[in-house]
């Protein structure tokens, strides 16, 4: 769903080129398309997107300038791919970039804050309040990545 929002939305500015890349920290998935019930309700919100999942490797520190996850399992598993503090400097947690949470450090206590829940299979309500969680950090990224 991040994925979907992000390269819609990313069209609203000029600079920087953003190339939007989607991979899970698991093999679960690898091949298949989006989840139909998110891709119902990114759809219903006038996104359009393709997505076939893949597995996040280390590889992708040399690939990608910034590297978004949405909660702490997400967070640990890249990090520990991490070869050097340059690739850890990479990552970020999608949601610290809401503009409603800034200044949250994701190593305290207040780190669930940051976290974009996981929806799979439950209510499209549910799917529904992830995509508000999403927009509104993309919306932050955005606007820091335009100021850049």
């Amino acid at each position: 769903m991040a994925a979907a929002v992000l390269a819609n939305k990313k069209k609203a500015i000029q600079l920087p080129v953003i190339t939007v890349d989607s991979a899970g920290t698991g093999p679960w998935h690898i091949g298949q398309g989006p989840h139909p019930s998110s891709k119902k309700i990114w759809e219903k919100a006038g996104y359009k997107h393709e997505h076939t999942a893949k597995q996040f490797s280390s590889n992708d520190f040399f690939v990608h300038d910034l590297i978004l996850v949405m909660d702490s399992s997400n967070y640990h598993n890249v990090v520990s791919l991490a070869e050097t503090e340059e690739h850890r400097s990479k990552v970020f947690y999608l949601r610290s970039f809401d503009p409603a949470l800034k200044g949250i450090d994701p190593a305290s206590a207040d780190y669930f804050k940051l976290e974009v829940p996981d929806p799979y299979n439950q209510s499209d309500e549910a799917y529904e309040v992830t995509l508000v969680m999403v927009e509104r950090a993309v919306d932050g990224l955005l606007a820091e990545l335009s100021l850049r």
